[in-house]
């Protein structure tokens, strides 16, 4: 076999006894020369060609390694957390269900207390609303309201009976203050406690007690009806009125409710009001207020006030024949007392 190399042929010897030994070729020195110079020159020249490539490979390799290990820790570590939190998930999970679970329970005690406790609230309405309609009707004795007075246990039924009117008024959100009447056991009870305030104020006894030892429940009154609207509750506002004018009666009790300094504005608000029974007992509290000399002195200029009068003179127009005679006495009182006021002023002219 023969193959070329440098351009020349080059023999391959066999001989018969090649298995023998080892073969042998026979090349050219300058032939083999030139190869030992093409093995040399290819030492020198393939690591300058393939270092940068193999360098960078290997570089890369090498990053691509650690990142691939740094990869699969953060994957475990991944897995981790997440078992982690996985098993939290299944705590909350849990507790949320449990907390679910007593919300309906606490929800159901919550809606059986409501109910219970509204039984109560209605159970006290009415029999609140039974003792005070009861208590009502006793006041209307003057024996029975005598009694009260020498066992002096008075005191602590009026401060339990205005705080529980200034309650009640308070209480009254927007819907109910555009109600005209309201005929549940509430209020029914409360017209009760303000019906027998007025029937003890109607006996003398029980005039001067509120006139000296009462004084704050006659301001109370007053301050309630202005809270008040017009027409709205004209019941309450009507039995309230009745207790000022009884207590008016005694000179003591008009004093002190004539020293209150919204007395006068709160008979003008009460004059416009819708219902005809409240603008009469306003009128009354108003004459009571004309009669006395020295409360005419209290008051000074703010009785001849125009408005006031011209209050009044539309009253005098009213289809309701006692209100209207309220009306024209209480103007006959107002200009009388216009008249003695306008001859002083021309008595004292030099």
């Amino acid at each position: 076999m023969a193959s070329p190399l440098g351009g020349n042929w080059l023999a391959l010897s066999h001989g018969s006894n090649s298995k023998k030994r080892d073969d042998f070729v026979r090349v050219r020195k300058s032939d083999l020369e030139k190869l030992t110079t093409e093995i040399m020159q290819l030492r020198d020249f393939l690591p300058r060609v393939l270092k940068g490539d193999l360098i960078e490979t290997l570089h890369e390799a090498r990053t691509a390694q650690t990142v691939k290990k740094q990869l699969a820790q953060e994957q475990e570590q991944l897995r981790q957390e997440c078992l982690h939190l996985q098993s939290r998930l299944d705590t909350v999970q849990t507790e949320c269900q449990k907390e679910r679970e007593e919300k309906l329970l606490l929800r159901e005690q919550l809606w059986r207390s409501g109910a219970e406790l509204q039984q109560q609230a209605d159970f006290c309405s009415d029999l609140g609303s039974a003792a005070c309609s009861l208590l009502w009707s006793c006041s209307s004795s003057e024996d029975i309201v005598s009694r009260w007075l020498t066992d002096a246990k008075l005191q602590s039924f009026l401060q339990v009976a205005v705080q529980t009117l200034e309650s009640f008024v308070r209480s009254l959100d927007e819907d109910a203050k555009t109600q005209t009447e309201d005929h549940n056991k509430e209020h029914q009870f409360v017209l009760a406690l303000a019906g027998t305030i007025t029937n003890v104020a109607a006996v003398a006894g029980g005039r001067d007690f509120l006139s000296c030892l009462a004084r704050d429940l006659l301001d109370s009154l007053m301050k309630l009806l202005e809270l008040m609207t017009p027409g709205v509750f004209p019941k309450l506002k009507v039995l309230m009125l009745m207790a000022l004018y009884n207590v008016s009666i005694n000179v003591k009790g008009l004093k002190c409710i004539s020293e209150n300094p919204g007395l006068l504005s709160l008979i003008w608000t009460l004059l416009d009001d819708d219902d005809w029974e409240v603008c009469l007992h306003s009128l009354r509290l108003l004459q009571s207020v004309l009669l006395e000399e020295e409360v005419l002195v209290l008051l000074g200029s703010s009785l001849l006030d125009p408005e006031l009068q011209a209050r009044v003179t539309r009253l005098t127009s009213s289809e309701r024949p006692s209100l209207r005679l309220a009306a024209q006495h209480t103007l006959e009182d107002l200009l009388a007392l216009q008249q003695r006021s306008h001859s002083k002023h021309v008595r004292s002219k030099p």
